[in-house]
């Protein structure tokens, strides 16, 4: 388990002040009108700032490490660190590769791994949960004279501990290592990441010093099965709480669907002096979007607004608002979030596409992905998702198969099952089945059962009987236990007269043994209005 104590780092005061993306890049253009990109310190400072000091930079700062022709062990470490704590932990072992082949090779700059580089590596392969290529690490680990290093050793223990040999774990932890607290904390969490709950409790109870990451692995792995009861009771007794610890609680509630219970958290942590991170809040707005909470995702946009007043709201978070208030249905406000935004991705534009589309605001879809189009930013294959389901609704057939094409050929997006849906989705809805039919056959992927489903269905609606036989065939070769599928082959029947046909279905279902399901209503069991109305029948 390691600490991130190293990102106390104290850096220079122009790089403390950039707290951004945005802003690393502007300094970055500065030292290249100042000719300050062949100072190694000055290149250290920004492959630092770009991995380390500010979240999503790792690309920027793997694109200038590229460039320096021979960077040293810093540099080499920093960007490692980076990448093994970001979505790409894969990335700190294609640098640390390269670090290992050119490190004999000192006259033409190589450096030689040290005792800073290996624990990041490590942590690296355990986040890919990649055993072996740790069991390669571990060999070089040795051979540099390593092991005995605290911080290496209780790296090599939770890299071993997790998805290694838990034989060398244990015997790491024999050898001395009892007497450290990271070390025991290291073989819990190894051991919970392995989904050994009970081996991790047994080490936890056993362990003579209990440090805050031990606690705070407790709490995860516990609120991560969803034994919630158990986690809060750790919560309640730890001696001290940090914002992981809040957070693993608050999420837990999350996932458990207690969404009342994490806002009192929240509202407890502010309380209590401990300020919320992105993953907080995060965590929070996904769970008001999947709840369609809309007026406690509109107070957590109050305090963001509140605390983001002077350097306006993070990427990450203002993608998380546009989400939320378009899965809330409230388009109006997702679309001040978006205009407000400086900086923004492809998940920026993905989501205001989306969320038009998804309400039936076809224009306003259709002219937000122009503008995407003509932009900077590469649309990806969500977006054409979003953008084909927008001309579905808005019955625009020759649009979509611009959009498809365009996918193809200028962004050399290969379409998949969700595109290929799409289109036929489009061609249905304008009663085009034939053409439908004929674009089935030009699919580069095997047709699943939604996109037969799609297709009866339409059949169904423009009453042709032969189109909805072939479709119904092919549907149930994919899937024969779905009694919607012959059911509405049989009201197909039944709407154009042919009561034998609609009846063969319905004999066809007895006979492969496949039941309908009965018809259910949901009520919202919260309305006092409703329930007070129901007393009276």
């Amino acid at each position: 388990m390691l600490r991130k104590s190293g990102a106390q780092r104290r850096q220079p005061a122009l790089w403390r002040r950039c707290r951004s993306l945005r802003q690393i890049k502007q300094v970055h253009a500065l030292m290249v009108l100042r000719g300050f990109l062949s100072d190694p310190f000055a290149l250290r400072e920004l492959i630092f700032a770009s991995a380390v000091a500010v979240r999503g930079g790792i690309a920027h700062a793997r694109l200038v490490f590229d460039r320096i022709p021979h960077p040293d062990r810093f540099m080499y470490n920093t960007l490692i660190r980076g990448a093994a704590h970001s979505d790409a932990p894969r990335d700190a072992l294609s640098v640390y590769a390269r670090m290992a082949r050119h490190r004999g090779d000192c006259g033409g700059g190589g450096v030689r791994p040290d005792k800073l580089t290996f624990p990041f590596v490590l942590r690296a392969c355990a986040a890919m949960g990649a055993g072996g290529t740790g069991a390669q690490v571990h060999a070089h680990v040795v051979k540099a004279g390593c092991e005995p290093d605290a911080f290496v050793r209780n790296a090599l223990i939770g890299m071993h501990a997790s998805c290694g040999d838990l034989e060398v774990a244990a015997a790491l932890f024999d050898s001395g290592a009892r007497r450290d607290a990271v070390a025991w904390s290291a073989m819990i969490s190894g051991c919970a990441r392995r989904g050994d709950i009970c081996a991790a409790r047994e080490l936890f109870d056993e362990s003579p010093v209990k440090d805050l990451v031990s606690w705070n692995v407790m709490i995860t792995a516990y609120a991560k099965r969803g034994e919630i009861a158990m986690a809060r009771e750790l919560f309640d007794q730890v001696p001290e709480r940090d914002v992981v610890s809040w957070n693993s609680m608050i999420s837990g509630y999350v996932r458990c669907g207690s969404l009342r219970h994490a806002m009192e958290l929240f509202e407890e942590m502010q309380g209590m002096g401990e300020k919320p991170d992105t993953v907080t809040v995060l965590s929070l707005l996904s769970a008001c979007a999947d709840s369609g909470a809309l007026d406690v995702g509109r107070r957590l946009h109050s305090y963001l607004s509140e605390r983001f007043s002077r350097t306006g709201l993070t990427t990450i978070l203002g993608n998380a608002l546009i989400d939320m208030y378009a899965k809330c249905g409230s388009m109006k406000s997702a679309h001040e979030v978006f205009c407000s935004m400086r900086d923004k991705d492809v998940s920026t534009w993905n989501s205001i596409i989306g969320g038009n589309a998804l309400h039936g605001h076809v224009n306003e879809s259709i002219d937000m992905f122009e503008k995407m189009h003509k932009g900077n930013v590469k649309p990806d294959e969500i977006t054409f998702v979003a953008v084909l389901v927008a001309c579905s609704h808005g019955g625009m057939v020759d649009r979509g198969h611009k959009y498809f094409n365009l996918m193809q050929q200028q962004y050399r997006i290969e379409p998949n099952i969700k595109h290929y849906g799409c289109m036929v989705d489009i061609l249905s809805r304008a009663g085009l089945l034939k053409e439908a039919f004929e674009f089935i056959d030009t699919m580069k992927v095997e047709p699943n059962s939604v996109i037969w489903r799609t297709l009866l269905g339409a059949c169904r609606i423009h009453g042709e009987i032969e189109l909805a036989e072939h479709a119904n065939r092919e549907l149930l070769k994919a899937r024969s236990d779905a009694s919607g599928d012959y059911v509405l082959l049989s009201n197909i029947y039944a709407s154009v007269g042919e009561w034998l046909g609609s009846e063969k279905m319905r004999n066809l279902m007895d006979d492969t043994g496949v039941n309908k399901e009965a018809g259910r209503a949901v009520i919202d069991g919260s309305s006092k209005d409703l329930m007070q109305s129901c007393r009276q029948f």
